[in-house]
This record gives C-alpha cells, structure tokens and sequence, in this order.
C-alpha cells in the first residue's frame, strides 16, 4: 500500500513563491545596482581634478560636467541624490578640487557647501596696467574686453585724478596677492586693488608724507621710477636720492624706464633716437618728474621714496649683475660707464 503523498506546498502556490522569490531577487540586484551608482568612479585614484562649475549652472548642467570628467558614475543618481537632499538648489558655481575617489554623496555635498579652491593671483612689484591685465587674460580670470572696459570705470577714490583715465589708475593698482571668486568681475578686481592701496597709504605713509612736504601722487611718480630701477632691494633709497638732488637742481632725471614706458614696449638697450620720443614721460626731453607713475610699485619703494638716502650722488651706471654705481661727478660717471658699459 502506497504511502500519500506529502506535498509542503500545494501546488497552486509553488508559481506565486517563484515569483516572489524572482521579485525580491529583482529588487535587491536593482538596489545592489543603485548603491553602485553612487561609489566613487576609482577609489584609488586619489590624484586631484580642479573644474570650474559656471554661474548660474543648473543641477542637471552640474551632472554632466561631473560625467564628463569621469567624477561620477551616473548624472542620474547624482540628480536624485540631490533632489533627495534638496541640494539640487544649493550647487555653487567656483572652481572645485575633486577627485575621482569622492562618492557622488561626497561630491554633492561639496559643490552644495561652496568648498571651493581659493582662486589666487599674484600682481608683481613694478608691473603696468598693462602687464596687469595681461597676467589676468593669461590666467583666463577676466576676458581682455572686460579689462579694457574696466579700466574706462570711475572709481571713488579721492588720489584719481581723473576718475574714468585708464592713465590716471596707474601707480595705484597696488601689487599683492588677491584672492578672489567666480563671480568675481574685472572691475571689481581694480576696486579691490585701489581699496588695497588706500588702505596702505593711510596706515603707513599718509603721515610720513605730510611730514616730509610731499604730495602722494609725487611719492607714488618717484616710487614707481625706484621700482624700474632698483635690481638690488639695498639701492632702492639710493636710486630715490639720486631722483631727489637731481630734482633739486633742476637737472633732468633721465631715467631710461621712462622713455620705454613713452614707447610701451620693453627693450633691453635703448638707442639715441628713442631718447627723441615726444612724450611728457620722457624725462630725457622733459625737466622734472613725469606727469604720472610708469608702474605700480610695491611697498619697499614707497617708503623709499618717502625717505630716501641722503647722499651727493647724481648720476649711477649698471653694473651688469644688477647693482648700480653711483657717482658725485660726470667725470666719474663717465668713467663708470667706460669701465661697466664699454
């Protein structure tokens, strides 16, 4: 006699389990998938990429910057994530150093809390307007068109003699070490070096000014011609001597910057027709200092220029390692020059 049969599932029930079995299975591999996602693209990659993100980039424009550059694995899970977190609204636009081990997670946060690089530049001492905006379009921070326009601006500053000169914010672009933003736009770039300036001329050399009898836009001419000059830090007062007897007895300055900046080009010798161009910079042609500075000096010269070093010096030659030799007489100049520049 057959024993019955024991069935654990009656058989109605065995396609239904399968099915759920099948769903469940379904929904972790999906869920497995999604956290995938999300992990960083090589997480032993731990070099840095810095990308820009531009104003006013949407979430979605964020996520495809990340997919282009390999810095997330899915512009979808990167947009849900942050609309799950509401930080699809808080993306700020800067320059961001990531790396291709961050998760998505760790990149939308990042992007949301504005953790950007501080964007840098260095304005060297002695540089032009020009060479100023040079440095600024090489570094792709401002476009020249912006610079150009910027330079046309009025700026409140009482030192300007002509608000709206591009000639008149010369000297006064002060040389340092800016830190700025994305947003930051060119004409907020010069305010903030005028602001600089200011800011330095009061707390150090308003009063050394008054005490001495000299007009800022005089210490800030003379300043910037010590700048041109001076090769070796120890000679910037010395060179501002020189500048002041010469001053003193009517005798032209001569200075070779001077005639190059007529020319606004640089060049390493200067021929005797060039000393022949007609500008109120030349102060071979013109008695007297130039009618503006020729650069924007830095501190150091400033404050030679407000306490320079009293001596009998008139004349000085280059030396070719870029000191100088002074000298009291034109007789002894001209055998420097003999003896430096055969």
């Amino acid at each position: 006699m057959r024993e019955p049969e024991v069935k654990l599932f009656p058989s109605k029930l065995v396609p239904t389990l399968t099915a759920i079995i099948f769903i469940v299975l379904l929904i972790i591999g999906w869920q497995t998938i999604s956290r995938n996602q999300y992990l960083p693209v090589n997480p032993d990659d731990k070099s840095r990429i810095e990308l820009r993100i531009p104003s006013n980039s949407t979430a979605a424009q964020v996520a495809h910057i990340l997919k282009e550059n390999d810095l997330i694995r899915s512009e979808r899970a990167f947009l849900n994530y942050c609309r799950q977190q509401k930080l699809d609204v808080q993306l700020k636009a800067g320059v961001y150093s990531l790396s291709r081990a961050q998760d998505s997670h760790e990149i939308a946060r990042q992007l949301a809390a504005g953790e950007t690089v501080q964007n840098k530049f260095t304005i060297p001492e002695g540089y032009t307007i020009e060479q100023i905006g040079n440095l600024l379009v090489e570094r792709k921070i401002i476009s020249r068109s912006e610079w150009q326009t910027a330079l046309q601006d009025k700026y409140k500053y009482d030192f300007l003699s002509e608000p709206g000169n591009p000639s008149s914010l010369e000297g006064y672009l002060f040389p340092d070490t800016y830190v700025i933003t994305e947003d930051t736009n060119a004409h907020e770039i010069i305010d903030n070096m005028l602001k600089n300036f200011a800011a330095l001329w009061n707390r150090e050399f308003a009063e050394l000014a008054r005490a001495r009898g000299t007009e800022m836009k005089d210490a800030i001419i003379v300043a910037s011609l010590v700048e041109k000059e001076a090769r070796v830090a120890e000679e910037r007062k010395r060179i501002a001597g020189v500048i002041y007897n010469r001053l003193a007895i009517g005798m032209p300055l001569q200075i070779d910057a001077t005639v190059l900046y007529s020319m606004g080009t640089h060049k390493e010798k200067i021929s005797y027709q060039d000393l022949k161009i007609n500008s109120p910079y030349n102060t071979y042609l013109y008695p007297g200092l130039p009618i503006g500075p020729i650069a924007n000096p830095g501190t150091e010269s400033i404050k030679a220029a407000l306490n320079p070093e009293k001596h009998n010096y008139y004349y000085y030659v280059a030396r070719g390692d870029g000191s100088h030799y002074f000298s009291k007489t034109y007789a002894e100049h001209q055998n420097a020059i003999n003896k430096y520049q055969p």
